[in-house]
């Protein structure tokens, strides 16, 4: 089964230390949480009161108490939601919990929900399920029968297809996003057998 500290240590290699670009719809955000969209998490407290210290923001990546925060942060709000435990393969666990992380839980599992049934063979492998963004047992379920064929890498690309595709689409929908094209692709892996 997949590993959370996994996951985690190569997704906080693709977010920065405290940030805040006003381009970025995120606004400002430590290790890639968004005051914006998770207002109420408590490092909030540690960093407005760190910013009045003149090794701002470099303080904040020697806080343990604010390393905590973040990693429980990170597996209550992101890994956990798709039982990221329970997932046979640490390169699709890897894969969803960074891409939830990027662009929203919903988002990623939607990927995968679409990628599965593109490969169930008509229904025929295992049957269809909802495109909703939740991660339930039937996604479970059809995601361990797909793994149980050999599908894991065929899986893993379409899941990054579909990402790319959507990192472009932001970027056409919005310029300003495009200072951040180059970040977001570097998260967009293709692994060749």
């Amino acid at each position: 089964m997949a590993n959370f500290d996994n996951a985690y240590n190569i997704t906080l290699g693709h977010e920065g230390g405290y940030v805040n670009n006003p381009v970025d719809k995120g606004k400002e955000t430590y290790k890639g949480i968004s005051r914006k969209y998770h207002p109420n998490w408590p490092g909030w407290v540690i960093i407005d009161a760190a910013k009045s210290m003149p090794t701002f923001p470099k303080a904040l990546y020697t806080n343990p108490v604010l390393d905590k925060l973040t990693k429980d942060f990170y597996k209550d709000t992101f890994w956990d939601t798709f039982q990221g435990d329970l997932i046979p393969s640490q390169v699709i666990a890897n894969e969803l919990f960074d891409t939830g992380v990027n662009m929203g839980q919903d988002d990623a599992v939607r990927f995968l929900q679409r990628s599965l049934n593109a490969l169930n063979r008509r229904g025929k492998l295992y049957p269809n399920i909802s495109v909703d963004g939740k991660f339930g047992n039937n996604t479970l379920k059809s995601l361990k029968d797909c793994l149980s064929l050999g599908d894991e890498l065929l899986l893993y690309k379409m899941i990054n297809t579909l990402q790319g595709v959507h990192y472009i689409e932001r970027t056409e929908e919005d310029e300003s996003q495009e200072d951040f094209t180059r970040g977001w692709f570097n998260r967009v892996e293709f692994i060749k057998n």
